[in-house]
């Protein structure tokens, strides 16, 4: 049986947008290379962070979006399990994770070295 949708389940075109912004300034500040980037992946009320690192892309988080750019819902990818885990905490730069598009993927830099 397919699930419903619900009003505002979906993550905004102009909300897209911003976090493709976002990731695209992300990527030329921290990243001296071309095959090392991160993407995101929009899915419902999802965004998938991926990151590439020297031509091999991987999952590193999920964000949820909340209706703020700065209260994003996060989880880590855990290879361990091949899924997302939100209540997950114990991993380098867990402390960085603080809401907002750019400290998930400091995060995923720390937890997921490149």
């Amino acid at each position: 049986m397919k699930r419903k949708r619900t009003k505002g389940a979906c993550i905004p075109d102009d909300v897209k947008r911003e976090v493709e912004a976002i990731v695209e300034r992300f990527n030329r500040e921290r990243f001296a290379r071309d095959d090392c980037y991160y993407e995101a992946r929009f899915k419902g009320k999802h965004c998938h962070l991926y990151r590439s690192d020297y031509s091999s892309l991987g999952p590193i988080c999920r964000l949820t979006y909340t209706g703020k750019m700065n209260g994003w819902k996060f989880a880590i990818f855990k290879w361990s399990t091949e899924t997302y885990d939100q209540n997950e905490w114990m991993f380098p730069g867990s402390g960085l994770v603080d809401g907002t598009v750019e400290g998930a993927m400091r995060a995923g830099l720390e937890a997921y070295q490149v």
